[in-house]
């Protein structure tokens, strides 16, 4: 063990159980605001081409088509930014790559201002959708990481909590902008463009201890953890010793070697299913519920406020799994959730009356945003450090990368099937969901539960 002294260490620092034994203090409040603002932007940008689409139908004479392909692009974008991202915070480090990710989509959603036609349009949200998918990866490898393994659900959800506000408050805001002139649907995306404020934060953030041990820089892990440390024990008193390390055989190696490690290649491919459905499902019906209700119908003005509305569910949503993530079994909570969210989306679909569409459509964000709080949890844990950031980023990239082909089925069964079998669809991807974690899914309970077991207090670190 390394002293607690200040000294630098020389042998392994135990990172992962010297966090975990720490009480929520300041620097984890700290934290969860400033990755809660971050999402916030998250949230509030991914929705803005949703909200400004049926502007665009009227404006530039796009088609469902056209939505369809720039939804497509978008995924791709996602994709091939969430990989990159999961890449670069091994070799960079969480705290810089979740710095530039979040600066990487303020600018390209600032570009989207400029748009002058479809085509554009199409390439500055590729660009964003990709900071944006990258941001979300990083953030989770970074709570992980740096919360205690007993409550980092709990906290993760907290996140989303407030992060999630901003979905209702971009269709809100584009409820109230858009309308007012030809061009004002612009300003919704200068709105989305304000997660570059993250950059205030960002002192307030400190380096991963465990990538740095992984990485063998003790030393640097080291200073991290022992002002952690202290800074705790000033705040809340003495500490109880970490728990030694325990020998879990040799670690999973960094890199394509992974994908040989059937502890790396199995929870990569379950994963891969949970946000495939998830993607699928929550993007089919958030991306395309405004335009699918005003080419129904709905005026523009009252498919945006309908859909305004139902986003309130969200924070509520978040809030909930805060209530359930280390109370109970993730993996249950997330296939009860998935079930909910089915059907909930398929009565959304069987009704135009206003009152039935709000209703539902509340269920649906509710339990959705729940879901994605339990599946940010739920899905760095079963990794190694080594193989966390990569696993992570390729199942949630391939996740978004399903929904390359998403929006052109739905535009598919619109055309052919109409309205209600894009419904059907979208409540099926959740059942399949469900299923595949209700029977591959591994439980996490026990190992958190450990965590909780309280060691025999140390002395305090205020001297």
């Amino acid at each position: 063990m390394p002293d607690h002294t200040g000294t630098p260490a020389h042998t392994p620092t135990n990172a992962a159980n010297r966090l975990d034994r720490l009480p929520i203090s300041r620097f984890h409040k700290l934290a969860t605001v400033a990755l809660a603002f971050a999402y916030f932007f998250e949230f509030a940008d991914i929705n803005t081409f949703a909200t400004t689409a049926p502007v665009m139908r009227e404006q530039w004479g796009v088609t469902i088509n056209h939505i369809a392909y720039v939804t497509s692009l978008s995924f791709v974008g996602m994709f091939i930014g969430s990989v990159v991202a999961g890449a670069l915070a091994d070799r960079l480090g969480r705290k810089r790559t979740l710095v530039a990710t979040t600066i990487w989509f303020s600018i390209w959603s600032f570009a989207s201002v400029f748009a002058w036609d479809i085509v554009a349009m199409g390439f500055f949200r590729v660009m964003t959708s990709a900071g944006l998918s990258a941001m979300t990866v990083v953030a989770v490898v970074y709570m992980n990481e740096l919360f205690p393994r007993a409550k980092r659900g709990k906290f993760q959800a907290y996140v989303i909590v407030i992060g999630i506000c901003g979905t209702p408050a971009t269709n809100l805001i584009a409820a109230a902008v858009v309308p007012i002139a030809d061009w004002t649907w612009r300003l919704v995306y200068l709105w989305g463009a304000l997660g570059v404020l993250f950059l205030f934060f960002v002192r307030h953030l400190v380096e991963s201890p465990q990538w740095l041990e992984s990485r063998g820089r003790h030393a640097e892990a080291e200073k991290i953890l022992i002002g952690l440390e202290r800074d705790a024990s000033t705040e809340h008193g003495p500490l109880p010793e970490p728990a030694m390390p325990v020998e879990e055989g040799p670690a999973t190696k960094p890199g394509l070697a992974m994908l040989k490690d059937k502890r790396f290649l199995y929870p990569t491919i379950l994963l891969s299913v949970l946000w495939i459905t998830q993607t699928i499902g929550f993007f089919g019906f958030s991306s395309w519920a405004p335009t699918l209700l005003a080419a129904e119908g709905v005026s523009v003005e009252d498919s945006i406020f309908y859909v305004a509305l139902t986003t309130i569910g969200a924070p509520l949503g978040s809030f909930l799994a805060s209530l359930v993530t280390d109370r109970y079994e993730r993996k249950w909570c997330l296939v009860v959730f998935g079930l909910i969210i089915a059907g909930s989306g398929l009565l959304y679909g069987l009704t135009f009356t206003p009152l039935l569409i709000v209703a539902f459509g509340f269920l649906v964000n509710l339990f959705e945003r729940g879901y994605t709080a339990l599946a940010y949890a739920y899905s760095p844990e079963l990794y190694d450090t080594n193989g966390r950031s990569l696993g992570t980023s390729v199942s949630y990239g391939l996740g978004r990368l399903s929904n390359a082909i998403g929006p052109l089925i739905i535009a598919g069964l619109y055309s052919g099937l109409g309205y209600q079998s894009v419904f059907y669809f979208i409540a099926g991807t959740w059942v399949v969901g469900a299923l595949a974690l209700a029977i591959f899914g591994p439980a996490t309970r026990k190992a958190r539960l450990a965590a909780e077991v309280t060691p025999v207090p140390a002395t305090s670190l205020k001297d």
